[in-house]
């Protein structure tokens, strides 16, 4: 056997084959021997990259075989694969040569038997309920009275004639009908899409929005309501604005879209009824309360009459209410005449007593009084008038002296602002610069920076900080000889004689 992994003997003819070779073979010896395989397990990792595909592991108690499942396929399958669930998988076994591995091709993909369905079905509706969407405060009130009634279900079914026959009966409405496929692998998109579809109406529009919808299916096996089961047809109907009653199978089956419903009706002839009263029997009622109605009013008038009989012979007649009143008229009628002639006599003889008091000779006494009085007043009221004047006079000169203070002191202000602003002038401008042995050159009048400026001007001015200097002519060349007329002038043209300074150590700074 050690013989097997020791190195070709000389002479042997052993073929060497490549790494791609050799893995082709395999590959091709593979697929030959497994071209078609159906394969239980349970689901391990799932993965959904963005592009569309599925990658799974199936396993069971000891081994592990990797599968692949294409975007089209994945698109088809009505099982969603998710990890935990037990399904029989059927395809083609391949290999992988970029990762040296093999793996199944799966083609088709369905729960192992009912147990696979049920436990899946249970991990869902934990996941829905741990989210809430079963709770009681999410459920809406079903409209007592609906205009328009949607119903989602198959239109070539026996559960739409029965839906329409029981409104018929009971109370016709307008019925909006959606048609979806309720069993296969359509039936879960198209069911999410009708519920969102009637969610998007708008109300009152030309296709008006309903007021209820119902989603409805007759009987079947649980692979056949499995299409209800879906997590997107349970978010649908739990997301929808509309209150939903939802009538799938019989009494006896349940799905998922039960438990997120706002109303679960065990038929569909149910749901029927539960959207709608009876008409014959609302009109009864109507006419028993109008009956009712009109007993109350009788009554209540009759009753209100009798108490005001009962009232009317409590009160005394209205020809006794007036003896009295009229017996007090005449009474005072009769003292009216005395008192008034009493009246004018008290009123002349109090006009009597205030006229004695109003004699020529008291009206004089009371004049003088008043003008002594006055007099002796007059001489207070002129030292009181000089007292107040000089005060006021005082105030004004206090007032006076304070304002011509504040306005002097304003003005000092202001000089100094203007004196330190005329120093940050001087101190700013070229004149101090000169001073500190600067000078400014100025060609044709305007001010000269460059050496090539100074060439092109005709003549040339120096300002210094005593006095300018005229220059004639051009302005020294390249060689450095300096015209002769600029020297005649340069001492001619001096406007103020320049003073001895003591020569500075250093030229100064500009700041």
């Amino acid at each position: 056997m050690s013989d097997l992994f020791d190195d070709p003997r000389e002479g042997e003819n052993a073929p060497e084959f490549s790494v791609t070779e050799l893995s082709g073979a395999i590959k091709k010896m593979i697929e030959g021997e497994f071209s078609h395989v159906r394969i239980k397990g349970e689901i391990g990792r799932v993965s959904f990259p963005r592009s569309g595909h599925v990658y799974l592991d199936l396993k069971d108690d000891r081994s592990v075989i990797a599968g692949v499942m294409w975007k089209g396929v994945a698109a088809r399958v009505q099982t969603r694969p998710e990890e935990g669930m037990e399904v029989v998988a059927t395809g083609r076994l391949t290999t992988f040569p970029g990762q040296s591995k093999y793996q199944l091709v799966i083609e088709d993909l369905k729960p192992a038997g009912m147990g696979a369905l049920m436990a899946m079905l249970e991990k869902r509706k934990a996941m829905l309920q741990a989210e809430g969407l079963f709770d009681q405060s999410r459920k809406k009130p079903i409209p007592y009275l609906p205009e328009v009634i949607g119903v989602v279900t198959s239109p070539s079914g026996a559960v739409i004639r029965d839906i329409l026959h029981r409104l018929r009966d009971r109370f016709p409405r307008k019925v909006l009908i959606w048609p979806v496929a309720v069993q296969g692998e359509r039936c879960a998109p198209e069911l999410a899409h009708a519920i969102r579809g009637f969610n998007q109406l708008t109300p009152g529009g030309a296709l008006p929005r309903p007021d209820l919808l119902i989603v409805a299916r007759g009987g079947g096996s649980i692979e056949d309501l499995w299409g209800f089961n879906e997590e997107v047809v349970a978010r649908a109907a739990a997301a929808s604005d509309i209150p939903l009653i939802s009538a799938v199978g019989h009494e006896t089956d349940t799905t998922l879209i039960d438990f997120v419903s706002d109303q679960r009706a065990p038929t569909p002839t149910a749901a029927a009824e539960l959207a709608v009263p009876v008409r014959m029997e609302l009109l009864a009622w109507v006419d028993q309360q109008n009956a009712r109605l009109s007993r109350a009013l009788s009554q209540g008038i009759t009753q209100r009459g009798q108490r005001l009989r009962d009232l009317s012979r409590a009160l005394p007649r209205a020809e006794t209410l007036l003896d009295g009143p009229r017996q007090r008229l005449d009474v005072l009628g009769d003292r009216l005449p005395q008192a008034l002639i009493r009246g004018v006599q008290s009123r002349r003889l109090r006009l009597s007593e205030v006229k004695g008091g109003l004699r020529p000779v008291n009206l004089s006494r009371r004049i003088e009084s008043e003008k002594r009085q006055l007099s002796s007043l007059e001489p207070r009221l002129g030292a009181a008038l000089t007292r107040e004047v000089k005060q006021g006079r005082d105030a004004f000169d206090r007032l006076t002296k304070r304002l011509s203070d504040a306005g002097g002191r304003q003005l000092q202000g202001w000089q100094q602002q203007l004196e330190a602003m005329d120093r940050l002038r001087e101190t700013l401008g070229y004149k101090a610069t000169l001073q500190r042995g600067y000078a400014v050159v100025r060609g044709d009048g305007a001010v000269v920076t460059t050496g090539a400026a100074a060439a092109k001007a005709t003549a040339l001015e120096i300002e210094f900080a005593d006095g300018r200097l005229d220059v004639s002519g051009k302005a020294p060349g390249p060689g450095g000889s300096e015209p002769a007329a600029a020297k005649t002038q340069a001492s001619t043209t001096t406007k103020t004689k320049p003073k001895a300074t003591p020569p500075k150590p250093e030229q100064g700074s500009l700041f």
